[in-house]
């Protein structure tokens, strides 16, 4: 009877921390699962709407921020998990499923091919697609002026560009390109909160998935013969849950299609993959309880960005600044710009963890393009495009629609704390 309550209790837990997921944000993630992902998510090309401008404003240069595109990284828990079901498969004890999960394992490991943190190929097409659908979108802003390009040192973001820059010069061949980067770049480029602020974070993360336990046991029972044998294989009972979680957030970088979340109960990929989410927001992003001491590393991102813009304003000969670096100062220039869903509203961790769509905001591939229009009579309007998608900045007053004055972008920018 004990042994009951014990398991009812545990079960009443699973579901109160599963109910904690907003209805929305779980039929967001049921109707793709591989959205549980959340940074490690593919890029999804969505359609695209463009509110008219205002009457005689036409775009002229692009500021854009791109995170680069799928990739791999560490093969820690496919090798793992293969030496693990090896051992049970000597001693014979995998079940059909156990079989098909440790084809799965050995398939990864040869994915990776040892290389951790390289842009698949899968990488490559997205930013091909996001510069082809940029410049069809755009096409007059690339008729006059160069594109300047720099990357963070990280290989694959430089892959990413030349993946961005080729596919854009292939829409014009007469297009001027540069290619940079360098040390100095990556003050601004890859700046982001590191670990300074999980000292802070780790015990709010905590306290929203604590309490939340699964059935181990259950787990092994689907894939070995001799569950209590493949636990003492494993030597930490969750090692397992860890490693087939990995393989399935890995699966579309690698262009694997089928839903490999499904080896795991539901809720319990719900609960790791929020709570991912939720140290992601407030390490990164402007949380209510946090904002005040990640938002200031964006600063230099965003002096960067207005410096240029300002020069292209000026005339120089520039149709698009492109930059190509990585999800965490991505979501730091986002929420220093107060863009709808990163920088406002402010959520606090509870709020987050139950609502706040990261795997929607920052996939592979995020990125951030400014718009710039401008009239004869020299007024600048700018439009955020995060994803592609028009984003407001809701505590700033647009001139029309999702389009703003320059000059008071850069007013209210400049009253962001600074570090």
């Amino acid at each position: 009877m004990k042994k009951v309550l014990i398991l009812l209790a545990t079960l009443l837990l699973a579901l109160a921390a599963h109910a904690q997921i907003s209805p929305e944000l779980d039929a967001y993630y049921r109707e793709f699962p591989q959205r549980l992902g959340f940074n490690l998510h593919s890029y999804e090309f969505l359609p695209i709407h463009d509110t008219p401008a205002p009457s005689g404003f036409k775009p002229f240069y692009i500021s854009h921020y791109g995170r680069h595109g799928s990739r791999s990284g560490s093969d820690h828990a496919f090798v793992k998990l293969s030496e693990y079901m090896q051992i049970a498969s000597d001693e014979g004890i995998l079940t059909p499923e156990g079989d098909s999960l440790f084809a799965d394992a050995k398939r990864f490991v040869a994915y990776h091919n040892g290389m951790d943190g390289r842009l698949t190929p899968r990488g490559v097409r997205e930013h091909e697609m996001l510069a082809r659908r940029m410049y069809k979108r755009y096409k007059c802003v690339f008729r006059h002026g160069e594109v300047h390009a720099l990357s963070s040192v990280v290989p694959r973001c430089l892959v990413s560009m030349n993946a961005f820059t080729s596919a854009l010069k292939s829409c014009k061949k007469d297009l001027v390109i540069t290619w940079d980067c360098g040390e100095k770049y990556q003050r601004f480029i890859s700046r982001s909160s590191g670990d300074s602020l999980r000292k802070y974070s780790a015990p709010l993360v905590e306290e929203q998935v604590s309490g939340y336990a699964i059935d181990t046991m259950a787990v092994y029972q689907r894939y070995f013969t001799n569950p209590e044998r493949a636990v003492e294989i494993f030597k930490k009972p969750r090692r397992l849950i860890a490693y087939i979680y990995s393989i399935a957030q890995f699966a579309e970088a690698f262009d694997v299609d089928e839903n490999l979340y499904s080896r795991l109960p539901w809720e319990a990929v719900v609960i790791r993959s929020q709570g991912h989410v939720l140290s992601a927001y407030l390490n990164q992003c402007n949380s209510l309880e946090l904002g005040d001491l990640r938002t200031p590393r964006a600063c230099l991102l965003a002096d960067e960005i207005v410096r240029k813009a300002d020069e292209a304003i000026a005339g120089a000969p520039v149709a698009a600044d492109l930059i190509f670096g990585h999800d965490w100062p991505f979501l730091g220039i986002c929420s220093y710009f107060g863009l709808e869903g990163y920088g406002y509203p402010r959520l606090s961790a509870q709020e987050a963890f139950r609502s706040w769509n990261g795997s929607k905001l920052c996939p592979f591939a995020a990125n951030l393009q400014i718009i710039f229009y401008r009239n004869r009579k020299g007024v600048v309007l700018v439009k955020f495009l995060a994803n592609e998608q028009e984003t407001l900045i809701p505590e700033l007053k647009a001139y029309s629609g999702p389009y703003y004055k320059w000059d008071e972008v850069k007013d209210y920018i400049g009253k962001r704390p600074r570090l």
